[in-house]
């Protein structure tokens, strides 16, 4: 694995761009922290919605082979029974990415991987080509205690930030496959992006 682990820890959680500390920390992992991180006052937090609509259009994609007995295509990936369709919807499409803002009740895992070209299941298959690298991941282990802070890839989550502000130049709206692993639950998950506007 090329990326270290990190724990959560607000002071811990620094990143470095010329040498030089960011004012404040790029990852944000609790309710609590969330709660009294201070933005500028520019600042536009996304957060990630379900989007139901195209989550069973993929599951019907996948339950129409197996009653078929059809196979997907060459590089067509299909949606696993605990992964679901996420979105952000960009007004302002000229954006820096600042930080991330996420948290975690209880154990598990949780990765978020993007999907980098225009897509919707209704028109065309997703491919495996389309998905961004590298992806979100993020968990508590089970046997670690339920209050315990999160862990998760610093630099994987911190390029990803990076790679959807690139994308949302030329997206108005970018999709996700959330994975939810290991008794993790969407009902227990919160999840934001912020950034600052370019101009």
């Amino acid at each position: 694995m090329r990326n270290s682990i990190r724990a959560p820890s607000i002071t811990a959680s620094i990143h470095t761009q010329a040498g030089l500390p960011s004012p404040s920390p790029r990852i944000i992992s609790s309710k609590s922290d969330m709660d009294n991180a201070k933005s500028p006052a520019n600042a536009i937090v996304l957060e990630f919605t379900e989007d139901p609509a195209l989550t069973e259009m993929m599951r019907l994609r996948v339950s129409s082979l197996q009653k078929t007995g059809q196979k997907r295509q060459d590089g067509e990936r299909l949606l696993l029974p605990h992964e679901f369709v996420y979105r952000l919807d960009f007004n302002n499409q000229e954006l820096n990415f600042s930080r991330w803002y996420f948290s975690l009740t209880g154990h598990g895992r949780v990765t978020i991987t993007g999907i980098c070209q225009l897509w919707t299941p209704d028109l065309t298959n997703l491919m495996t080509r389309q998905l961004l690298e590298p992806i979100g991941t993020f968990w508590r282990n089970a046997n670690d205690p339920e209050d315990s802070p999160l862990k998760w890839l610093e630099a994987d989550m911190l390029e990803f930030g990076e790679r959807i502000a690139e994308l949302a130049k030329v997206r108005k709206v970018m999709y996700f496959l959330l994975a939810f692993k290991d008794g993790a639950e969407a009902a227990n998950l919160s999840c934001s992006l912020e950034f600052t506007p370019e101009k």
